[in-house]
């Protein structure tokens, strides 16, 4: 918990100068933020490497990393595409002693081999899809939060993706679903 509280006062900090998050979720922070993350963990309770595409502010991923830390082996990729992100989330990831690297590059062309691909609030499914292809290619189970649109999302993605998919309901907020993915191929 303080890690996790050390977290939210960087982050109030920096969302004063740099945008990472909007500033009307401050307030809901524990429960729109970081339960949103921390309930990936019961859907891979048995996953130690994470990759986080367009961590952005750190969620999912730097949730996990706290609560992945002290386990063997653990590690959570945070990969985000703008320098400035990075910097934000170096500097947690060495201030709390995370288990975790941080990728300053495109989702798509950092593929690490992951238990668990995750992303939150990055893109349209069939989009996202695309940067997660080469983590899923390589074994990874993908665990995507989305919104109220969940359902829209992965069926416009069949469009482009034959994959297999679950949607289950987020703890966090009911109108949100977590969608789980895996044997991910382009559609011909």
């Amino acid at each position: 918990m303080a890690d996790l509280q050390v977290f939210v006062d960087r982050l109030t900090e920096v969302n004063a100068v740099m945008n990472l998050i909007g500033p009307d979720t401050l307030p809901d922070v524990w429960n729109r933020h970081f339960w949103d993350s921390a309930q990936l963990l019961d859907h891979a309770p048995e996953a130690a490497a994470w990759a986080d595409l367009g961590a952005g502010a750190g969620f999912p991923g730097v949730v996990l990393s706290i609560l992945l830390k002290g386990r063997p082996g653990a590690n959570v990729w945070l990969i985000d595409s703008l320098a400035k992100r990075c910097r934000f989330l170096q500097s947690v990831v060495d201030e709390l002693k995370l288990p975790a690297t941080v990728i300053n590059g495109r989702a798509e062309e950092n593929a690490v081999k992951v238990d668990v691909v995750t992303a939150r609030a990055v893109a349209p499914m069939d989009r996202l899809l695309g940067y997660a292809q080469p983590y899923l290619q390589r074994g990874a189970r993908g665990l995507f939060l989305k919104g109220e649109k969940a359902e829209v999302e992965v069926a416009d993605a069949r469009r482009v993706w034959h994959f297999e998919s679950h949607l289950s309901v987020s703890r966090s907020d009911s109108r949100g679903r977590i969608v789980s993915v895996r044997s991910l191929r382009r559609a011909r």
